[in-house]
C-alpha cells in the first residue's frame, strides 16, 4: 500500500465505482469492496478494480473450516490483497488460515485480516448473548485468539488500539486496519451508521496501519481534494 487509506466502494453500481476510481483511485492505498459489489457482479469486478490500487475483498467470513478456506483462497484467486474473516471462526480456524495465508505469500502479498467486534455496536447495542462482557473484553479476547494463530492482521475500532498493541506480539505486530473513520466535518452529522468513530488523524496516531474510509470520501463535493486533506491530516 502506498498509503494508510482503504476507500470504501460503497455503492450501487459498478458505473459509478469506476466513475469514483477514475478520479481517486491513484491517491488511495488500497480498495474495499464488500457483498454489495461482490454480489452484484461477482469475482471480475476484483479483478478490474485491482488494476487501479490493491483490493481488499470485505466479505467477513464466517463458517465451517473448509468452507472459510475456500472462500478466502477464491479471493486471492479473483486478485485480492486482502480478505476479511470473523475472528469468531475460533482458534482452529485461524490458525488453518494462517497456514493458507503463508503458502498465498510464496505466490503474491496477501492478507487475511480478522474482524473482532463491529464498529457499528455500542455496549447497549451488543446482541443478549454477548453481554456478559464488554466490548473491550470480547475484543480482547479476540485478538488474542488471532495472535495465537499467528495471522497477520485484525480489523477494529480506533478506540481498541492500544489494547490490542498491548496484547499483540511486540516482535510480530498485527497489522490494524480500522474502519469507522470520519472526517471532523461529518462528526458533526448525525447520521453515522458507525458508533465507535475516529478520525484519520486520531487513529493513526493510536497505531492504526490502514484506515476504511468511505462516507466521507463517497459524499464529498469533491472526492480528490478530500483524500488530499486525509492524507495531509495524517
Amino acid at each position: 500500500m502506498k498509503n494508510p487509506i482503504m476507500l470504501a466502494l460503497d455503492v450501487d453500481s459498478d458505473q459509478v465505482a469506476f466513475d469514483l476510481l477514475d478520479q481517486i483511485g491513484d491517491q488511495v492505498g488500497a480498495i474495499k469492496i464488500g457483498p454489495r459489489l461482490n454480489l452484484k457482479y461477482g469475482s471480475g469486478l476484483i479483478e478490474k478494480v485491482s488494476k487501479h490500487a490493491p483490493v481488499f475483498v470485505d466479505n467477513k467470513y464466517f463458517d465451517i473450516t473448509s468452507t472459510v478456506l475456500a472462500a478466502v483462497k477464491a479471493s486471492f484467486d479473483a486478485g485480492a490483497t486482502f480478505a476479511t474473516v470473523h475472528a469468531l471462526n475460533g482458534l482452529e480456524t485461524l490458525t488453518e488460515l494462517y497456514l493458507l495465508e503463508l503458502k498465498l505469500n510464496k505466490i503474491r502479498p496477501f492478507k487475511i485480516l480478522a474482524v473482532t467486534i463491529l464498529t457499528s455496536w455500542t455496549e447497549d447495542q451488543l446482541p443478549e448473548n454477548f453481554k456478559d462482557q464488554s466490548i473491550e473484553e470480547h475484543v480482547s479476547s479476540l485478538a488474542e485468539l488471532v495472535t495465537r494463530s499467528g495471522l497477520s492482521g485484525v480489523v477494529c475500532s480506533g478506540h481498541e488500539l492500544s489494547l490490542i498493541r498491548r496484547i499483540e506480539d511486540p516482535t510480530s505486530r498485527l497489522f490494524k486496519v480500522v474502519p469507522g473513520i470520519r472526517i471532523e466535518e461529518d462528526l458533526i452529522s448525525n447520521s453515522n451508521d458507525q458508533k465507535r468513530i475516529m478520525t484519520p488523524n486520531e487513529a493513526m496516531k493510536a497505531g492504526a496501519n490502514a484506515l476504511v474510509i468511505g462516507r466521507s470520501i463517497l459524499h464529498a463535493k469533491n472526492p480528490r481534494e478530500t483524500v488530499q486533506k486525509i492524507l495531509e491530516s495524517i
